[in-house]
């Protein structure tokens, strides 16, 4: 677990190294993209939990999941950049927390398609926002790039923490990622009554 948490610190340094403010052009986009998703505990959370699901569900949901939630996020959030309207963006980040945390919680077994399939208004809700809270200045296309990266590490992050938990011995492993489930949940209930 520790090579997975400092590989992921590893990861983030040099992206991290390019968020002075002031930076010409390009690397400002690229980094204003990829720290947005880290800059929000409803994103971290929601993203680390898909990778934490991935794990839990094992398999080709262990790339599948992921992959296609980067991908509708990225559309959902080119349709935000052209002007696409979304009510209640930040009730769906709050409500995909919960579902997610939930399912965690409760280690629910599905096929990957119907977690593939369950996960798609979710993703839509994340992209939107990364998206809708780009700055005008910004080049859409690494803005967006930047924000793909850091939900990929993420994703990578809660896979890593999923199977470096998983391999702990007997119930340890597994109270464990309930806890964790129960937690996410828990500050999107918190979240969700500040939105609504």
């Amino acid at each position: 677990m520790r090579r997975t948490l400092l590989a992921a610190a590893f990861a983030l340094v040099p992206s991290l190294a390019l968020a002075h403010p002031g930076l010409p052009g390009h690397a400002h986009d690229l980094a204003g993209g990829f720290l947005h998703p880290l800059g929000g505990i409803d994103h971290v959370l929601a993203m680390v939990a898909v990778g934490l699901f991935a794990a839990q569900l094992g398999g080709r949901a262990l790339w599948l999941v992921p992959a296609s939630f980067v991908a509708m996020m990225a559309a959902a959030g080119v349709a935000a950049m052209s002007g696409v309207a979304v009510p209640m963006t930040e009730v769906g980040i709050a409500a995909s927390i919960i579902v997610l945390g939930a399912a965690i919680s409760l280690r629910l077994a599905m096929p990957v398609a119907a977690a593939d399939g369950a996960g798609r208004l979710f993703r839509m809700f994340h992209g939107y926002a990364h998206g809708l809270e780009m700055p005008e200045t910004a080049s859409g296309l690494l803005y967006g790039l930047g924000f793909v990266t850091a939900t990929a590490l993420l994703h990578g992050l809660g896979i890593g923490i999923g199977l470096a938990v998983g391999r702990l011995e007997g119930t340890v492993g597994r109270s464990l990622v309930r806890v964790a489930g129960s937690v996410a949940a828990i500050i999107g209930v918190a979240l969700l009554a500040g939105v609504a």
